[in-house]
């Protein structure tokens, strides 16, 4: 960068620095009227020549090196809301899902360019900034609980709480916003899940009846995700804490401790559990009925 860059970007940065930020947002747009007390028509001219400056939208400035999603979205008049914000924050979401975007009520007469988006049109929960990018993570809760199936709901709504970015104050006003038919799901949720596929795994095994505790340590073993009916361990496991032999020992030898116990460890992949749930249900409900009958053998 030459010099007369730098010293424009160094000014910039100082520039936008006096500005509020958009609370509850990671991005914020910069209106002309914000930007004029400081730089003349011809400066912002320049600051967008040289790259310093975006204009997605007349009137309507960001910084560079925002996702491209996200000027997409500033350039339709929208905000990033849903599952595409609980993505960016790295709460569980199964789905690949485009991009999701919220618009003003007062947009409904304008038709986005773009057919590769989800649109949103309810009021939000809590107001954004003006300049705000995103919605609040509550309102992306609240969009993401009507548009996902309900398991994975609630594992968004378990992941995003024991991230910490959301408390039960906060679960009590989505939940005080969402339809009568999605109450049931707040029951459901548990914060102490530590992954979306442990919350899968734990609907189902309650769909199934099986009496659940979750993050348990146990003597000689260590903290197992879930114990089902006091008796069956559920791991759930993934490649990317589970991929090496190292891990895959420990794995084992914790599994030998248990059955020293009388327990039997089972441990679905992360793969089956959210792309072939219906295997894991038929694996637990046959251990369940072996287990009632004392296992008898199937060999012959």
């Amino acid at each position: 960068m030459r010099d007369d860059d730098e010293r424009a970007a160094a000014r910039l940065a100082s520039i936008l620095s006096t500005l509020p930020t958009a609370e509850g947002s990671p991005h914020r747009t910069y209106r002309t009227a914000e930007l004029r007390p400081w730089l003349s028509k011809k400066s912002l001219r320049r600051m967008l020549e040289r790259g310093l400056l975006l204009r997605p939208r007349r009137g309507i400035y960001l910084v560079p090196r925002v996702p491209d999603h996200v000027e997409a979205a500033v350039a339709e008049g929208a905000r990033v809301c849903c599952v595409t914000v609980l993505k960016e924050r790295d709460v569980f979401v199964r789905r690949n899902h485009a991009a999701h975007w919220h618009f003003e009520r007062t947009m409904t007469r304008y038709a986005p360019s773009t057919r590769v988006t989800t649109w949103h049109w309810r009021p939000l929960i809590r107001v954004p900034h003006p300049a705000a990018t995103h919605v609040d993570i509550v309102d992306a809760l609240a969009q993401a609980t009507r548009c996902q199936e309900p398991r994975d709901a609630v594992a968004s709504l378990d992941s995003a709480l024991h991230l910490g970015l959301i408390d039960l104050d906060d679960l009590d006003e989505i939940f005080a916003h969402l339809p009568a038919r999605y109450q049931v799901l707040k029951g459901l949720v548990d914060g102490r899940a530590e992954s979306g596929t442990e919350t899968i795994v734990r609907l189902i095994a309650r769909l199934l009846g099986f009496r659940i505790e979750v993050q348990v340590r146990l003597s000689g073993v260590g903290r197992v995700d879930l114990v089902l009916d006091g008796w069956l361990i559920v791991e759930c496991d993934s490649e990317q804490f589970h991929s090496d032999w190292k891990d895959q020992k420990r794995d084992r030898r914790r599994d030998l401790a248990a059955a020293a116990k009388g327990m039997v460890t089972f441990r679905p992949i992360a793969e089956d559990i959210m792309y072939r749930p219906e295997t894991v249900v038929a694996a637990l409900r046959g251990l369940k009925v072996a287990h009632r009958r004392g296992f008898p053998s199937v060999v012959g």
